[in-house]
This record gives structure tokens, C-alpha cells and sequence, in this order.
């Protein structure tokens, strides 16, 4: 099992290092690196959302205890990661909404898939596959909701509600998961030249994503913010999905399902916690050392719950 967990996240931290190694070494400069990052995150991120929910089976393994199990976990996350960057390190509150994000946002692609798959086999995952087909919308819609309400506080509630259909609505990554959805329901097929230039541009999205992020921590590093990341590694790794895994027997959710649901809650905040803060230019330093951070930490704590899934 160790094995496999070198397999999975090496490279993930071998792709971040030489983002970071090039940066640091003057070979790309800061605007070399938010130009790769405007075109993971504005582009080709959400193209792999669009696809993504084009393909994904909407009926396959929506069992509403899986879903409540790991949202209810995710959203108690968000909520303990928020209310504690707030009230116990005293954030301000657009900071702290970005903080319980990170406690939200598990790394259900680039982890969650190839351990479950790696564990227990490519039919275990029609549980990752549910619970990614919502994850995005769940996650950003919380979020957006969350930031809109507190940076528009004291406004009426039409004022607010537009503030947030606005946040929402030109948000690329809710657009490419929306016009998916549209695709996916109506049947309807992109010409096969189009789905290969999609292919050729979502093979490049999470590598640039994971680069770029090596690139940001040369500019942000987690000096005077340990304790903070510390919480969020906390929160993430442990307590959402000791939340999922106490719901999911309660429900008694069928085995694969269940593994499903702990093992993504399990890992490590994934990069679109730092696009989120990106997105709202709060607690960046956080957001981009927590990914680092709860990564490597993945490597002993997934590992544990694997071992207690058996």
C-alpha cells in the first residue's frame, strides 16, 4: 500500500518541484507563472469540468447516503475551518471563507480516483465518480455563496442575490460544469475534430495547474501562517472524513460506496482551493502552502485510513 501511495502522490510532488526549482531558479519569472496559471484556471481546467460531466454516468452510484455522507462531512469542514481562521486566529472574514474552503475542497481527481482505483480496482469507483460529478458545483456554490454574502454584508437581499448570481454566473469553472451538464442530458455529440483538440488541451490542465502551484510557493511561503495550515491539514485529513466514515455507517452504505466516500474525503485540499483564493485575492499563502503541505501529510494518512478500511 505504501507502494502505491508513492505512485500516486510522487509525481504530483515531483511535477509542483520543478514548478517551483524553474521559478526559483530564474528560469520563469512571476508573470511567466501567472500566465500558466491564467490558462489552467481560466481555460484548460475548465474544459476538463466540461468534459468531465459530457461523459460521466448521472444515474451510476447517486445513492442519497453516499452524497449525504461526504457533503454533510465536507460542508461541517468548511464551516469548522471557517469559524476557526475567524474566531480563534482572528482572520478577517474574507480570509476565513477562503481557509474553509481549503478544509472543503478534497483532491477527488488527481488523488481520490487513482487510490481508490489502486486499492480496490477500476469497479470501485462508481462512488468517486458521484461524488465528483457534484464536488465542483457543491464546493463553488457553497464558496461563492459564502464570500458573496460576507463582501456584501448590510446590502438588501436582492442586492445580495444578484451579487452572488453574478459571482456565480461568470465564474468559468460553474459555466464549463453547467454547459456539461447541458451536453451530458440532452445527448447531444461534439464533432469528433472538436473532442480531440478538447483531449489535447485537458491532458495539459492538471499538470500546468500542479506547476503553476510550484511556481506560486516561491512567492508564498507558509511564515507566520503554520499554525493556520496546521488547522486546515487537520480538518481536511482527519476530521471530514471521520465525519463521512461515522455517517456512512450509520446509513450502512454499501461497502464499495462507503470506501468511496472516506478515501476521497481523505485526501488533501486540492488545487482548486488555490484558484478559489486566487479567484478573490485572500489567504493565497495559505491556500497554495495547505495544498503542499496536506499533500505530503497525505502520504502517512491515507495510508491510515486504507489500513482501517481494510
Amino acid at each position: 500500500m505504501l507502494q502505491t501511495l508513492i505512485d500516486v502522490i510522487l509525481p504530483v510532488f515531483l511535477v509542483i518541484g520543478a514548478g517551483y526549482g524553474t521559478t526559483r531558479a530564474g528560469y520563469f519569472t512571476p508573470a511567466h507563472i501567472d500566465a500558466i496559471l491564467r490558462f489552467s484556471q481560466g481555460f484548460a481546467i475548465p474544459l476538463l469540468l466540461f468534459w468531465a460531466m459530457v461523459n460521466i454516468d448521472l444515474r451510476a452510484g447517486f445513492d442519497p447516503a453516499l452524497l449525504l455522507s461526504f457533503y454533510t462531512g465536507a460542508g461541517a469542514a468548511f464551516l469548522l475551518g471557517a469559524l476557526g481562521a475567524r474566531y480563534v486566529f482572528g482572520r478577517d472574514p474574507e480570509d476565513a471563507v477562503v481557509i474553509g474552503f481549503c478544509c472543503l475542497f478534497s483532491n477527488s481527481v488527481l488523488l481520490g480516483l487513482p487510490l481508490t482505483e489502486r486499492a480496490y480496482g477500476a469497479d470501485a469507483l462508481t462512488g468517486n465518480f458521484a461524488i465528483i460529478a457534484l464536488h465542483s458545483p457543491f464546493c463553488y456554490g457553497l464558496g461563492i455563496t459564502v464570500m458573496e454574502m460576507v463582501r456584501n454584508r448590510g446590502r438588501s437581499g436582492r442586492a445580495l442575490a444578484l451579487a452572488v448570481g453574478k459571482a456565480m454566473f461568470s465564474n468559468a469553472l460553474i459555466l464549463a460544469i453547467l454547459a456539461g451538464f447541458v451536453v451530458n442530458v440532452t445527448g447531444l455529440r461534439l464533432p469528433g475534430a472538436v473532442e480531440d483538440a478538447l483531449l489535447l488541451i485537458i491532458a495539459a490542465a492538471l499538470p500546468s495547474a500542479l506547476f503553476a502551484l510550484g511556481g506560486v510557493l516561491v512567492k508564498y511561503r507558509p511564515e507566520g501562517d503554520l499554525r493556520v495550515i496546521a488547522m486546515v491539514c487537520v480538518i481536511a485529513l482527519l476530521v471530514h472524513p471521520a465525519i463521512t466514515w461515522t455517517l456512512g455507517k450509520t446509513f450502512a452504505l454499501r461497502d464499495d460506496l462507503f470506501r468511496s466516500a472516506v478515501v476521497t474525503a481523505a485526501m488533501a485540499p486540492g488545487f482548486n482551493s488555490y484558484i478559489f483564493a486566487n479567484l478573490y485575492g485572500r489567504a493565497k499563502r495559505v491556500a497554495a502552502s495547505s495544498v503542499l503541505i496536506a499533500t505530503g501529510m497525505s502520504f502517512l494518512t491515507a495510508w491510515g485510513w486504507l489500513t482501517i478500511l481494510g
